[in-house]
């Protein structure tokens, strides 16, 4: 009866059983389906695109589509999907986001929608974490995929153009997040029609939705090249800075993240500097700096927010625990950190091309997302991408127990806690799984248990493959692992060890491969299936794994992700987290009642609280943690949509120019505008004529679209303003038809098209700076009572409008000046891109010639190459 009650009022659950009915069908097909041949199965997929091409829709052919992948996939890796995967399956296809739970087979789950979604021909692109597991997805579902006759594609890091694009043009892609959104950036900075790889942006299925869409939206992605800035004025600070002291002269905000200098302080900084005001207008370079080498100082802690490796500073991801190569604070706080640090300072950069993820991904047509978590974040999958959470029932009933915490009044005492347990179930053989928030934690953890004997792995989310294989093995009897939060995500725990993982590690040692002999790993994977069938009984009487978590993260997400490694497919499991007053979550959010609480009771650093009210009030701090935070991240995509209207206008205008497109018409529009332009400038409507300044406009006509011209001002005195645009628009298409019959109309067009891209992408990145700065500047615009977001539109619409009149009048002067110097080979720019520390190392693209200084520029602008493409 309580049962019927809940489902209810419980629109999940009626979502659910509507969604049961396809199931049925689905099932009601399976008999029939698995009496086909494979060559019947796989003469399906021509069998639906036929019907697709006769009207009908995606959704009438599911119930059959599934239930042939269905079937392929017995057939190929006799996997069978369960009815949940198969609701899970329609949500996807539904475009939405399918919450399921850690090793109910999400992997397998995408399959359905995928091979549905394809048959439009249309491309279905599969996005994963890492290439690790866009590989091994790619290949190991890629055989259900290729026995149905569709092609698969694999985008990883160091494949070459035409790679890429033959990788697009498959039926399935599988790639990375960062690949994707390069691949766009690189697409709309292509010099030629040849370098486009993506086509267009039809369905996604996102894993790991929540990192990606969420964790990962704060940092766009950012194609940029080298800008000459200086860089002694940070070392300058760096030595500055030490001298002033925190409350005195600065004060601290660690919640809001801000460092504020004190009057006190700004008097110092002004002595210190030798400068009579701080904040006098010639003086904003020097504030900037200051603020910078603050934050970098008082803000950002060495080997929590950073690392220094080889001489570089490289930041950790605050939400994997992952080093961030190439990846660089932006604002010059990088450089400022670096200049605290003392180590070499990387120069400034200048941004090329930049997206963030919420924007890329808002491009699709349809969009889905498959996780183990993503309730917590549902409002904002909804806001921001219009996407709903589906929770789909697990295949056998959870049986984990998830303890209340255990808080502490200090670290140390946490941690002298943690190892004990540690060393207490390690005793008696029962796997244990420790997630750490930090490398820091995971390091000292590991040195403790190191100092009783316990042996263990440490993981910090760096080599993937290797990871995966690791931790595919931490149920195995008596197995400590030390995880940071995302270290080998995507992998199944199995209770007793994987037998496959352990048979492929051990022909790597003798130096074989599964593909070499298939004989020896089938052997191998008979001889370990024994074994770990026996531990798996003995680790399921020992109550399964133990997870450790040693911190709260301020995402109640993240905490569910190490909850859900244990207790999969109805495996006994149990989790606890390790809480100390200490911990930053604590410290900044709710600490206060607990600490008074643990006062008055008299209670020893080494007993902790144990409550289920403590942990509800730490889940409270949690989600005004997790409320501030989607704040931030809406104010952040507020701001980043204004520049995304302009980016999508200048990218497809630019696509157009790019794809061959006649813009002759496209520059005689141009020509009129940048003439009509001149004649406002010069000769201003309800202005008296004798008031006219007509030997400017001759003089701004020669300069632009009359070059060379012998019109005098007694030529034009007596024109009205119509007569006065039409004689000066006249003559200046006369000379364009002049200059097209000199070169040849073929040439006068590619000419067109590459002076346009040049100028567009020249003027774009310039658009792209000023935008930073005044986004930097605008929410001083609140003292005045004044929204920032509509100032920041207002301002930012005017600056577009002048950024194109500028193109508009470049564009025209080029074209009427450009000279024809013999073809060069192609060259590259050298660029660079944010990527993570997983993806490969970064390297620029090296130039293919070398041109002097001085020379002209191989691009055919007419400028010395210094002046233009050596910029």
């Amino acid at each position: 009866m309580l049962k019927f009650i809940k489902n209810l009022f419980d629109d999940n659950a009626r979502e659910v059983k509507r969604l049961q009915r396809v199931v049925d069908e689905i099932n009601g097909l399976e008999p029939a389906v698995a009496k086909l041949t494979d060559e019947a199965l796989r003469g399906k997929t021509a069998h639906f695109k036929q019907q697709l091409a006769n009207g009908r829709s995606l959704d009438d052919i599911l119930p059959e589509a599934f239930a042939v992948v269905r079937e392929a996939a017995r057939r190929v890796h006799n996997m069978r999907h369960y009815d949940v995967q198969l609701i899970g399956g329609i949500v996807l296809h539904q475009g939405r986001i399918a919450e399921m739970k850690t090793g109910e087979g999400k992997t397998l789950v995408a399959t359905l929608p995928v091979y549905l979604n394809a048959l439009t021909g249309r491309g279905v692109h599969v996005v994963t974490v890492n290439d690790y597991l866009a590989t091994r997805d790619s290949q190991w579902m890629g055989q259900i995929y290729n026995f149905l006759g569709l092609s698969v594609g694999l985008i990883v890091h160091g494949l070459d153009w035409e790679q890429r694009r033959q990788a697009y043009n498959a039926d399935i892609t599988y790639g990375t997040n960062n690949e994707f959104g390069f691949d766009y950036l690189r697409d709309n900075m292509a010099l030629h029609p040849e370098q486009l790889v993506q086509r267009e942006l039809h369905y996604a299925i996102v894993d790991e939705v929540d990192s990606i869409l969420i964790d990962e939206a704060r940092t766009p992605l950012i194609i940029s090249g080298m800008a000459d800035k200086p860089t002694d004025l940070y070392y300058t600070m760096a030595r500055i800075v030490p001298k002033l002291v925190q409350d005195t002269d600065y004060t601290v905000d660690e919640k809001a993240h801000t460092v504020l200098l004190t009057e006190e302080g700004v008097s110092k900084a002004e002595k210190l500097l030798g400068v009579p005001n701080l904040y006098d207008d010639s003086n904003l370079e020097l504030t900037h700096h200051l603020n910078q080498a603050l934050k970098a100082h008082a803000l950002m802690k060495r080997d929590r927010d950073y690392v220094v490796k080889d001489g570089e500073v490289v930041i950790v991801d605050e939400f994997t625990g992952r080093l961030m190569f190439g990846r660089r604070y932006s604002d010059g706080l990088h450089q400022a950190i670096e200049a605290k640090e003392g180590v070499k300072i990387e120069r400034e950069s200048q941004t090329l091309a930049t997206i963030t993820f919420q924007n890329y991904f808002r491009m699709y047509k349809k969009l889905a997302g498959m996780t183990g978590t993503a309730l917590t974040e549902e409002e904002e999958f909804r806001k921001i991408y219009g996407l709903d959470v589906v929770v789909i029932p697990t295949n056998k009933p959870m049986i984990r127990n998830d303890m209340p915490d255990l808080v502490y009044k200090t670290k140390e005492a946490k941690y002298r806690a943690v190892v004990e347990e540690i060393v207490r179930r390690h005793a008696t053989g029962q796997p244990v799984l420790v997630g750490t928030i930090s490398i820091e934690t995971s390091e000292l953890l590991s040195s403790m248990l190191k100092k009783k004997g316990v042996p263990h792995q440490v993981l910090n989310a760096k080599y993937h493959e290797k990871e995966a294989e690791i931790i595919a093995q931490a149920g195995r009897l008596g197995a400590v692992t030390i995880a940071t939060n995302m270290a080998g995500r995507g992998t199944d725990i199995l209770l007793g060890g994987n037998p496959e993982i352990l048979a492929l590690s051990e022909l790597r040692r003798q130096g074989q491969s599964e593909a070499a002999d298939p004989a020896a790993y089938q052997a191998l994977v008979a001889k370990y299936k024994q074994q770990c069938e026996e531990e798996r009984r003995q680790v399921v009487e020992l109550g399964g794994l133990h997870i450790i978590g040693t911190e709260r993260h301020e995402s109640r997400r993240i905490d569910n992700q190490l909850r859900g490694r244990a207790g999969r497919q109805g495996d006994p499991g149990s989790s606890q987290f390790y809480i100390s007053l200490e911990d930053d979550l604590m410290r900044l959010f709710g600490s206060d009642n607990i600490a008074g609480l643990m006062e008055k009771l008299g209670m020893e650093e080494d007993v902790p609280i144990e409550h289920a009210l403590i942990t509800k009030s730490i889940e409270t701090a949690q989600k005004r943690v997790e409320n501030r935070n989607f704040d931030i991240r809406k104010h952040v995509l507020n701001y980043d949509d204004v520049m995304n209207q302009q980016r999508e206008l200048i990218y497809s205008q630019r696509r157009q120019v790019l794809t061959g497109q006649n813009i002759a018409d496209n520059i005689q529009e141009t020509i009129a505008k940048v003439v009509a332009r001149s004649v406002d400038a010069y000769c201003p409507e309800g202005v008296h004529q004798e008031e006219w300044d007509l030997a400017g406009l001759l003089d701004y006509a020669g300069q632009l679209y009359l070059p060379g011209h012998n019109l005098q001002v007694a030529d034009l005195e007596g024109l009205g303003r119509d007569a006065l645009r039409e004689e000066l628009l006249v003559r200046a298409r006369e000379l364009y038809k002049a200059r097209e019959a000199e070169l040849g109309a073929a040439t006068m067009r590619e000419i067109e098209r590459v002076v346009l891209l040049r100028l567009v992408d020249e003027k774009w990145m310039d658009h792209l700076d000023a935008m930073d700065q005044l986004r930097e500047g605008i929410g001083l615009r609140a003292y005045g009572q004044k929204d920032p977001l509509i100032e920041y539109k207002f301002e930012a619409y005017e600056m577009f409008n002048n950024m194109i009149a500028n193109i508009q009048d470049d564009v025209v002067r080029y074209i009427y000046r450009v000279n024809l110097v013999p073809e060069q080979p192609r060259e590259q720019r050298v660029v660079v891109e944010n990527r993570t520390s997983d993806e490969g190392p970064r390297k620029p693209l090296r130039k293919e010639q070398q041109v002097g200084r001085n020379h002209p520029c191989p691009c055919g602008s007419g400028k010395k190459y210094k002046k233009c493409c050596g910029k």
